[in-house]
């Protein structure tokens, strides 16, 4: 059983846990100061019975924890950039203002060329191929979106799109700007808990399609995107999840929503005089309603705490860590939280300016450019964290390759 906490599991008499002393799992994420050896062993009633089996009769299966690591990644963004200077012409506004509050110059913006899909596929495809991995091999696929091009989830199309032929489950996560950290979270236990070997992890939205682009304080933010990564099992020694930090406030919804909303249009059966309220009229999402003041508030705190309680966890400072990178909403607070934790400009990865705030997109989006670009390297650890609607912060501690 496995909580936001970290990994536990209740008295149950046909497992049994066998752990070395040394490790600790608690707080916020899972963390050990040495190499962790953990084995969940399948067993009858009574001790030593699966040594008494007959070898006519079937062995007892043992799960191996195993941990694991990141191995691949890759992006994807539309073609159609729209400037600062564009959005002048539609709004009230201009380059110095959105720059200067946002750092924001330009974003990418999907249009009857793109799908959500199709960016994700394409983001898939370029981790499974740094990874060296067939999608024949992947035996899970999560989707971190709060835009799916269907209501039902784009997840299962990824997974066909991508041929993977053994027809592996996939399905979405939905937590909007922290919900590709939420993916790392759930990927792992996955392949800890469950024997899970490749599971790609893929953060993409399209969050223009709920913008007021008659709205400055939104329109100028937000962008679209696709990135990925694939996490793979490996020895426990290996393992590249140290820790992680994760939580949620239903009150901060308040500050920044897209709800639901009912058409102002009567059903096209009319009227029914016995259910006045029957049937009901058709609902579509409203555009994202945000209270920019609020959200900055909630982020510059929350977040540099999340991050010092999965260091810790980690047993690791900021001064020990070799990249930060944050979900890209804000050029403001990720100065800001860098500030607290005491993180050098020069170990910040920051592409905010080229594509604004990409939701879940954002931090897989950045993390890619950083490899490719052979700033992050093979055993550098990085502390990484989303924030955003629901209200949700997650943060981790991870060590690529």
């Amino acid at each position: 059983m496995a909580n936001a906490s970290g990994f536990f599991s209740p008295a149950v008499p046909s497992l049994r846990w066998r752990v070395k002393p040394s490790v600790g799992i608690f707080g916020s994420g899972f963390w050990s100061n040495e190499v962790v050896s953990r084995r969940i062993v399948c067993s009858s009633a009574i001790e030593g019975a699966a040594d008494k089996v007959s070898p006519s009769q079937p062995r007892i299966p043992r799960l191996v924890s195993k941990g694991c690591k990141l191995v691949g990644c890759g992006s994807a963004v539309p073609t159609l950039q729209i400037s600062n200077d564009d959005l002048a012409k539609i709004v009230d506004t201009n380059d110095e203002w959105i720059s200067v509050r946002t750092g924001i110059r330009n974003r990418r913006v999907l249009t009857g060329k793109d799908s959500l899909i199709s960016l994700s596929v394409e983001a898939a495809r370029k981790a499974l191929e740094m990874a060296e991995v067939d999608a024949d091999d992947v035996d899970l696929v999560l989707m971190c979106t709060s835009t799916p091009d269907d209501l039902f989830g784009s997840a299962p199309q990824i997974q066909k799109a991508l041929g993977c032929k053994g027809h592996p489950v996939a399905y979405d996560i939905t937590a909007a700007c922290s919900g590709f950290v939420l993916g790392l979270v759930s990927a792992a236990c996955h392949i800890r808990g469950g024997g899970f070997k490749n599971v790609l992890v893929i953060g993409a939205d399209a969050l223009s399609r709920y913008v007021d682009w008659t709205d400055r304080g939104t329109c100028i933010l937000f962008g679209d995107a696709a990135g990925a990564v694939l996490l793979q099992a490996c020895d426990s020694e290996e393992d590249g999840l140290f820790s992680f930090d994760l939580h949620s406030d239903g009150d901060g919804r308040r500050h920044l929503n897209a709800s639901t909303k009912e058409n102002e249009v009567d059903h096209p059966l009319g009227p029914n005089g016995s259910l006045a309220d029957f049937p009901p009229k058709r609902a579509s999402y409203s555009c994202i309603q945000m209270n920019g003041k609020e959200v900055f508030r909630f982020a510059v705190k929350s977040v540099p705490q999340s991050i010092e309680s999965a260091l810790e966890k980690a047993g690791l400072t900021g001064s020990s860590i070799d990249w930060l990178i944050l979900h890209q909403a804000n050029q403001r607070i990720i100065d800001a939280v860098a500030t607290r934790l005491e993180v050098p400009p020069e170990r910040v990865i920051a592409n905010l300016a080229n594509y604004g705030n990409t939701s879940a997109a954002s931090i897989p989006l950045a993390l890619d450019e950083a490899v490719r670009a052979g700033k992050v390297k093979s055993g550098h650890t990085i502390a990484t964290a989303g924030f955003g609607a629901g209200l949700t912060w997650a943060s981790a501690v991870l060590r690529w390759g």
